[in-house]
């Protein structure tokens, strides 16, 4: 390495530039924890509302979906705009919507049925198939959350492509347990949600993937 090269390297970065290189990543974090941080001010401003559970599970419920979809996007938006940046912030958004899920869970079986493993059981797995449906999204972001780390990519190998190839899968049956859960006057979020996974799918189909890319790059040598 060069004299240059070297002064360079170890040069101060200074805090504007460090915003201007690192502010999607800023941006991703304090969206991602916005939800959080609501819900625990109004916690200690006891401000949760007539139905503090409901509260909850809505706010932790849309969370996880929402940054769930956001994650989802950040490849099919490369794809269509060449716009690389979106992917640095793809696994962090992803393992946020895995935090909203597990406390969406947790919240379930802690607050709403007290840990009642026999009320949980008998009232709601084997009478409300949208929980089975939850429950099958979250453990697929949960073995997606364990194997998120460049260790696991490295000792999974092309497997790891595979395993986490399963995300669409777990959108689609959040997108469902989001349906069959809303009552019918809300059922308008839920369907959006689908068309814009669909969307999300659609953009990644080989042929149109290729057309996207060739488009991108005429427009871009015009």
């Amino acid at each position: 390495m060069s004299a240059t090269r070297s002064a360079r390297a170890s040069a101060p970065v200074s805090p504007m530039a460090w915003v201007q290189r690192k502010w999607l990543t800023l941006v991703a974090h304090t969206l991602a924890l916005t939800p959080l941080l609501l819900l625990v001010t109004w916690y200690f401003r006891d401000d949760l509302g007539a139905d503090p559970i409901n509260t909850i599970n809505n706010m932790t419920g849309r969370a996880a979906i929402i940054l769930l979809a956001f994650s989802l996007a950040a490849t099919p938006i490369y794809i269509a705009t060449g716009w690389s940046k979106p992917i640095t912030v793809r696994r962090a958004l992803g393992l946020y919507a895995f935090l909203y899920a597990l406390l969406h869970f947790a919240n379930f079986i802690g607050l709403d049925y007290a840990l009642d493993l026999n009320a949980i059981l008998q009232d709601a797995l084997l009478s409300k198939p949208y929980i089975i449906v939850g429950l099958g999204a979250l453990l697929i972001l949960l073995a997606l959350a364990l194997t998120s780390t460049k260790a696991s990519m490295r000792r999974l190998g092309r497997n790891w492509l595979r395993l986490h190839r399963l995300v669409y899968l777990a959108g689609a049956l959040a997108a469902l347990h989001f349906y069959w859960q809303a009552k019918a006057a809300a059922r308008l979020d839920p369907l959006i949600y689908a068309a814009i996974l669909t969307a999300l799918l659609v953009v990644r189909i080989p042929p149109i993937r290729h057309a996207l890319v060739r488009t991108r790059q005429r427009l871009a040598t015009r």
